[in-house]
């Protein structure tokens, strides 16, 4: 068993921390027990509980985040040999979820280097010849999704998931929410370190303030006049994706391993060159989660995870990360 010490943690931790995270509230912390094992550790403080009211995003956060701790280790030439999951009740605001048993001498693995390249792009997608052997590639790599490559069916989904999105943001608690995990200041506090800053969104000051302002007091005026639904679409970036990408497990997966594969998919699409954005919606509405699996013939031994727009970016891609520092992250 390989020991660690407390700087090699802080390294780990520095690009562990690069995983996605539901609006990117982070709720990952990390601790070297006295036998010199980390522990992946739950801050139960940290939580979006109206989006995600049974924290089975949060979970998915931390089988990210696990995951991001792995591929930090094997750029190093360790592994995780072995994870102990907890399972009494969380009791605390720093309550272990799981302890990892550390060994040498890992294989590389091709995923690592894509890491600090990962972000989620917020525009639209242009058409490339290239986009065929991309997608090919992905689909080779991996036997958990589905890639819908047909035209009429993404146009389908991009109206779909504008109804999803729409049924979530009339809900005035989910509003309230969503904002107070939205940076639409450089001035914010938190801009650079955790939620959803105003250059993660693509969006320019004016466009920032506008969302305040629909996403807050006129969203109830603006949806009466049948405004609010234009204002928040993103049919027309979702409609110009080479692909929607479904993300299925088995049904009855813990979502902890669940979100270690989520985040192995996103850095598959990166290595295939190719930029993604989820649509956590589609996935979390129910009816539009059965008309996905209807479109994609998914049976009953699955769930749908979760689904992304994939495509070639319309310009190059700078990828910036905003996270909390390394110090807040180690309890």
């Amino acid at each position: 068993m390989s020991l660690l010490t407390p700087d090699l943690l802080r390294e780990l931790v520095a690009e562990a921390r690069l995983a996605p995270s539901v609006h990117n509230i982070q709720p990952t912390r990390w601790r070297l027990l006295a036998d010199g094992r980390p522990a992946l550790v739950d801050d139960t403080t940290v939580r979006a509980p109206i989006a995600d009211p049974t924290g089975h995003d949060v979970r998915i956060s931390h089988g990210a985040a696990l995951e991001g701790m792995s591929l930090a280790l094997n750029r190093r030439g360790l592994s995780i040999v072995d994870i102990a999951i907890e399972d009494q009740p969380l009791a605390s605001p720093h309550a272990v979820l799981c302890r990892l048993t550390i060994g040498s001498g890992a294989d590389s693995d091709p995923l690592a280097d894509n890491v600090p390249r990962r972000m989620s792009w917020r525009g639209t997608f242009a058409a490339s010849p290239q986009d065929e052997a991309a997608l090919a590639q992905l689909v080779a790599s991996l036997d958990n999704i589905v890639c819908i490559r047909d035209r009429k069916q993404i146009a389908d989904i991009a109206a779909w998931a504008d109804e999803a999105e729409l049924s979530f943001t009339r809900e005035a608690d989910f509003r309230r929410e969503l904002l107070t995990w939205m940076r639409l200041s450089p001035n914010d506090p938190l801009y650079l370190q955790s939620g959803l800053n105003r250059e993660a969104l693509a969006m320019n000051a004016i466009e920032a303030v506008g969302a305040r302002l629909v996403l807050g007091p006129l969203f109830p005026l603006l949806d009466k006049l049948g405004l609010a639904a234009a204002l928040l679409s993103d049919r027309a970036k979702t409609s110009s994706a080479a692909a929607i990408v479904l993300f299925c497990r088995p049904r009855g997966e813990d979502p902890l391993v669940s979100g270690r594969h989520f985040y192995r998919l996103w850095l598959e699409i990166d290595r295939a060159g190719l930029a993604a954005c989820p649509m956590s919606s589609l996935a979390d509405n129910p009816a539009f989660n059965d008309r996905l699996r209807a479109t994609a013939g998914l049976g009953d031994e699955v769930r749908l995870v979760n689904a992304f727009r994939v495509g070639r970016p319309t310009a190059s891609m700078a990828p910036r990360h905003f996270r909390l520092p390394v110090d807040q992250l180690i309890v």
